[in-house]
């Protein structure tokens, strides 16, 4: 069975707040075995605190995020300038998955930004691949736009065989694509998963004030915008069946994930969303 865990990102600022290992212990508590970090810086605080959570909680580190260059999107470290630090906290941290949240924006912008991006990648997972760490790519919903009817998923697939995935369920849903079928057309190189639920709510008073104003533009970019991210359980996804689905496509590590808690502290949603999957067997 798939090892369940957390997308630090969650708990970046608590992290920033507390220390790394006060969350760990509070995540512990929650039956939650494994982290996956990102947003979080990997100094050697942070990175001695998360040695001290496998050997004294038995947490695991399931991955470890990155960019492929510095930029706009780069967070923390990145393949260009850290490849060797990033080497030796995998092996620290006996982690084997390194991620990339998010391709430069300028690499969606046409088909060749797009290859040449997947070229960089390619490269990269090879070089990684050799000192036994397998480079992922993360999804969102833009991965599913089409060049001359080629999606992006596919353009980067076609260029970096070497190149793992990390699915975001939700991502994928919101592009407008059936997760299951994500799942059985990359099955063999998802790896990694995050367990993101997807919700639309009602529309609420402001937006009835602005159509009773007659305020229509207004009022119709509210209506197209009730769409949230959820506690895994309290959306529109078919857990039941995902699960079971991702398993077999070859993912060996579910990480939960909410990108918005909307106010709730993340730590209430986690344990929603974990009690949810432990009530469906995981």
């Amino acid at each position: 069975m798939a090892t369940l865990g957390v997308q630090m990102m969650m708990l970046r600022e608590q992290v920033a707040q507390q220390g790394m290992f006060p969350v760990l212990e509070r995540l512990a508590a929650l039956q939650v075995d494994a982290v996956e970090v990102s947003q979080i810086p990997m100094n050697p605080e942070n990175t001695a605190a998360l040695e001290r959570g496998i050997v004294d909680l038995g947490i695991k580190v399931g991955a470890l995020s990155m960019a492929l260059k510095p930029g706009p999107v780069s967070t923390g470290d990145n393949l260009e300038e850290h490849f060797d630090k990033i080497v030796d906290d995998c092996r620290r941290l006996d982690c084997c998955y390194v991620r990339i949240g998010m391709m430069p924006f300028t690499a969606m912008a046409s088909k060749q930004a797009c290859e040449q991006w997947a070229a960089e990648c390619e490269a990269a997972a090879q070089r990684l691949q050799a000192e036994g760490i397998t480079l992922c790519y993360h999804n969102h919903h833009v991965d599913l736009a089409q060049f001359d009817g080629e999606r992006i998923f596919d353009i980067v697939r076609r260029v970096a065989p070497t190149l793992a995935f990390e699915v975001d369920l939700h991502w994928v849903q919101r592009g407008g694509m059936n997760p299951l079928d994500m799942l059985k057309r990359y099955a063999g190189v998802c790896k990694l998963i995050h367990v993101k639920d997807f919700r639309v709510v009602p529309l609420g008073p402001e937006a009835m004030d602005l159509l009773e104003q007659g305020r229509r533009e207004e009022f119709m970019a509210a209506f197209t915008n009730i769409a949230q991210f959820a506690e895994v359980g309290q959306g529109n996804m078919n857990w039941p069946e995902l699960l079971p689905a991702a398993e077999q496509a070859g993912a060996e590590w579910f990480f939960i994930e909410q990108d918005e808690t909307y106010g709730r502290d993340p730590f209430d949603c986690i344990r929603e969303s974990r009690d949810y999957l432990a009530s469906i067997g995981w």
